[in-house]
């Protein structure tokens, strides 16, 4: 089996997915969580000034939806025919295009600015970006025959997206009780045995 590492910060957000098909496939790898101090020394070594990075038998991969993809073609869950495949990707890309907003909420309470100006951040820019994406998501939902994002199975696209809807979750972001087709998504994606075992050991975050 190839030696894995992944790099990233000490938080769920980009890496987490990642993380959750590891656990997944009961896939072995080194877990290393970078502090703002490694991270001055690492960035320039780092394929694009980013995390996260993993490393495979030496090899680096940046960008973690091109991770994500080479795992979920590596173990099976990418989608069952090319255009499964490029569905779960468009599902993916859409997710990357509102992290760009979400960020900008996370990266200010990361660093503990001010509050008021973290609250304008998030009425004026999150939530009408949230509404848009989670919108997206339950038309998606509202086609899928089997409670998937994609076809009948399981694909990287469902964890992706079933753990950025935990950081909404705990952001104030989404609510299952008036949004009982996402919290049902939610529920059915964590019901899966690898997965709750995973995410009832991890060190959670807010992100």
């Amino acid at each position: 089996m190839p030696h894995y590492e992944l790099y990233y910060f000490d938080v769920r957000a980009l890496a987490e997915p990642i993380r959750i098909i590891f656990a997944l496939f009961d896939v072995p790898y080194e877990d290393h969580r970078v502090t703002n101090e490694q991270w001055d020394e690492l960035k320039n070594d780092t394929p694009y000034g980013q995390l996260p990075v993993l490393k495979v038998d030496g090899f680096e991969i940046g960008q973690s939806s091109a991770i994500g993809r080479y795992l979920a073609r590596k173990f099976g869950i990418a989608g069952q025919t090319p255009e499964e495949e490029a569905q779960a990707d468009s599902i993916v890309d859409q997710y990357k295009d509102f992290i760009y907003f979400f960020r900008q909420f996370t990266s200010r309470t990361y660093y503990n600015e001010d509050p008021a100006e973290i609250k304008i951040v998030a009425d004026t820019v999150v939530r009408p970006a949230a509404e848009n994406y989670l919108a997206i998501l339950k038309k998606v939902l509202a086609n899928s025959k089997s409670g998937f994002l994609v076809g009948d199975s399981l694909t990287w696209a469902d964890i992706v997206i079933a753990d950025n809807l935990t950081s909404l979750l705990k952001n104030g972001f989404v609510d299952f009780k008036e949004e009982k087709q996402l919290g049902k998504f939610y529920e059915k994606i964590h019901a899966i045995p690898k997965i709750q075992e995973y995410v009832a050991k991890r060190k959670d975050t807010v992100v």
